[in-house]
């Protein structure tokens, strides 16, 4: 018998925050079909704070970014969460998008990513698996360290 997510949450010492509401004219995710289209999510923890704030390169550290890239995941979870309303029927974690608040000259985003992408896997096993863009960029809202998108097949 495979464990459950929330299972698997659980013995991760997870449990999904309420995702915050959209700061702008978007939604959270939007549903087509078989698949979940889950808007940015910033690195906003528990308690609604930053888990990481300015750039990679330039006074956040790569742990942190990896920390923030992570918190990010964890929201897009939520949203999927809302989404289907129950995580089981995640078939597949297809693609993630990561932005990567930084400095010119940072070249290690895709270590930052890995907080995310390592969390899939960690969540859906092999099916965690996925399609990944980095990108660093010059801001995000709030001064966000980090920000992730992602795309999910459902049941």
């Amino acid at each position: 018998m495979t464990a459950t997510v929330a299972s698997r949450l659980a013995a991760l010492g997870i449990t999904l925050a309420k995702p915050v509401a959209p700061i702008a004219n978007y939604v959270g995710f939007v549903q087509t079909g078989r698949l979940v289209i889950v808007s940015g999510q910033l690195c906003l923890g528990p308690d609604g704070k930053l888990v990481a704030k300015g750039k990679l390169g330039g006074g956040v550290s790569v742990a942190d970014g990896a920390k923030a890239a992570r918190a990010c995941a964890l929201n897009l979870l939520a949203q999927v969460q809302i989404a289907l309303g129950d995580l089981d029927r995640v078939t597949r974690v297809l693609r993630l998008g990561g932005f990567i608040n930084s400095t010119p000259d940072f070249l290690d985003g895709p270590k930052v990513m890995n907080g995310a992408s390592d969390l899939m896997v960690e969540v859906f096993g092999d099916n965690g698996r996925h399609a990944r863009t980095t990108v660093g960029v010059a801001a995000l809202p709030l001064d966000a360290a980090v920000e992730v998108e992602g795309i999910f097949e459902a049941a």
